[in-house]
């Protein structure tokens, strides 16, 4: 079996210590061609792996800000089909890991092994499913394994005692959420991060990386001292929303920018 891009990429991070910037965008949201144009900007200026994010009817796990981006590209036709399609042109440029996230609905209504084995002859990663219980995973798991794509788990502040179970069997990065509740830019954090990652380092093999509220280079510097990545979302998706389809993508390049120079330096 061919190696998983993700693990590529991060084995040779955790050598050389940099730390994986990790963003997340809504497909088609502002059209296929800014999603395509925004994720060579953000490869271009500095990002290491990239969510791309299926849009769906009821995102629980999503903020206002992600929300509003499912909800403009549902209108504007998006479907996993035509997402699909864009991947294969990504791939036609770049070798960077590409990862969905996304909701356990759409992939049974593609058709679990059918999903999975697209996703292969695609070049999709890894997939991240938010509403999908760890007792659950066994789902997906088989054919997620069965075609190479690393199905990420999930630890939050709520997890406790559930950390060890979780974390000791995930594979690709294990996705730990810096707050309980939705995406969403944050302020300020309630969380005991120490305590927090001490656990979790205590029984995962693998990556890790921080996402859920990270609003800019300041505030992605400060988390990326507890893991090896972190994931930006709500923060990009803003500036699809602000500038529009043909102006984001150059404006999401700048902000990847001044991120990958923080986490750097």
């Amino acid at each position: 079996m061919t190696k998983n891009r993700i693990d590529t990429t991060l084995a040779q991070y955790k050598k050389t210590g940099k730390k994986a910037l990790i963003p997340f965008i809504t497909s088609g949201d502002g059209g296929y061609d800014c999603t395509e144009q925004a994720v060579m900007e953000m490869i271009k200026n500095g990002a290491d792996l990239i969510e791309l994010g299926v849009p769906f009817s009821d995102p629980i796990a999503e903020g206002p800000v992600i929300q509003r981006a499912s909800e403009r590209s549902l209108r504007q036709g998006t479907t996993l089909s035509g997402i699909f399609e864009m991947v294969q042109r990504l791939r036609k440029k770049t070798d960077t890991p590409l990862l969905f996230m996304m909701y356990l609905n759409t992939i049974f209504r593609f058709g679990t092994d059918r999903f999975f084995q697209t996703c292969q002859i695609c070049g999709i990663d890894g997939v991240i499913v938010p509403d999908i219980p760890y007792e659950e995973k066994d789902e997906i798991q088989g054919s997620a394994d069965k075609y190479n794509v690393h199905n990420i788990s999930l630890v939050t502040p709520a997890s406790e005692d559930r950390i060890q179970m979780i974390a000791s069997d995930a594979t690709g990065f294990l996705y730990c959420v810096s707050s309980n509740g939705v995406t969403g830019v944050r302020q300020k954090f309630d969380t005991e991060f120490d305590p927090l990652f001490e656990k979790i380092y205590k029984y995962a093999k693998i990556p890790c990386a921080v996402g859920f509220g990270i609003s800019g280079p300041e505030a992605a510097k400060k988390m990326s001292k507890y893991c090896d990545g972190v994931i930006i979302g709500s923060a990009i998706v803003k500036l699809v929303e602000q500038y529009g389809g043909k102006t984001a993508p150059k404006e999401i390049g700048i902000f990847i920018k001044s991120l990958r120079q923080a986490l750097d330096n």
